[in-house]
């Protein structure tokens, strides 16, 4: 289901459509009266070249606004594909290790920190700390990070590329200073080293356009995220949808 929303003079309008194929979104929406669709200022969308495809063709006059959300996500996936391929490691090492006591007859015992966890436990327990601002952690998660930051500091430099990220669009007041703290985090990124990071860079230059498009209002699709994830949620709570018209019924209920 893809969702998208549109500003014009009067408002915000969220439409949701079964699909992303453009040819089949640009149909649907060209159903609109055209007068209607010039009058639309602003939309907001992901990277989807479907989607910007659609809405180029469709509302001619509109700003093609990059969700801010879709590219912190990107960042939050660079960063766990760094913390996740530490873990791969730290597997294998323990594996490795278990080898020799083994031969020897003897009980293998791992290391293990001042928090109570191994290396293992340790990187698989800090993934949700790394989606958290460092002032919201709690106190377990404050020393798990000070532990794993001390002994990756690439993974640290990896959560520090990515709050630096979110600062553009949480500091940044207009599309020049943006651009500015961009091409700043930019550097950072390519001495960095970071391969998943230097992906997302690249990501971000080829689309920076609808992305500094966010401070001409901080449009977001925000809410019709949240709403598509309650919808998900709800289906998965159900094991699937089998009577169409009772499931609409039900969420009409629950969320209208």
């Amino acid at each position: 289901m893809t969702n998208k929303a549109a500003k014009g003079r009067r408002g915000s309008i969220v439409a949701m459509i079964k699909g992303t194929q453009a040819d089949y979104l640009i149909n649907i929406l060209n159903k609109i009266p055209k007068r209607l669709r010039r009058k639309v200022l602003e939309v907001t969308i992901d990277m989807s070249s479907s989607l910007n495809l659609a809405i180029k063709r469709c509302f001619p006059n509109a700003d093609r606004v990059i969700d801010r959300f879709h590219v912190q996500q990107l960042a939050f996936d660079a960063v766990q594909e760094t913390r996740i391929k530490y873990r791969w490691e730290a597997l294998e090492e323990e594996n490795n290790a278990y080898e020799q006591p083994r031969k020897q007859k003897i009980a293998y015992q791992p290391e293990v920190l001042p928090n109570g966890d191994t290396i293992k436990q340790l990187l698989a327990r800090s993934r949700y700390l790394l989606f958290k601002q460092p002032r919201l952690w709690t106190r377990e998660q404050q020393q798990r990070a000070e532990l794993l930051f001390t002994r990756y500091p690439v993974i640290q430099k990896a959560y520090q590329l990515s709050l630096g990220l979110g600062d553009v669009f949480r500091i940044c007041t207009s599309k020049e200073q943006a651009f500015k703290r961009l091409a700043l985090w930019y550097n950072d990124v390519d001495t960095s080293g970071i391969q998943s990071f230097k992906t997302l860079s690249r990501t971000v230059q080829n689309h920076y356009l609808g992305i500094l498009n966010f401070f001409n209002n901080r449009a977001t699709n925000a809410a019709a995220e949240s709403f598509n994830a309650k919808v998900k949620s709800f289906r998965n709570a159900m094991r699937g949808v089998r009577d169409v018209n009772f499931f609409l019924f039900r969420l009409v209920k629950l969320y209208a």
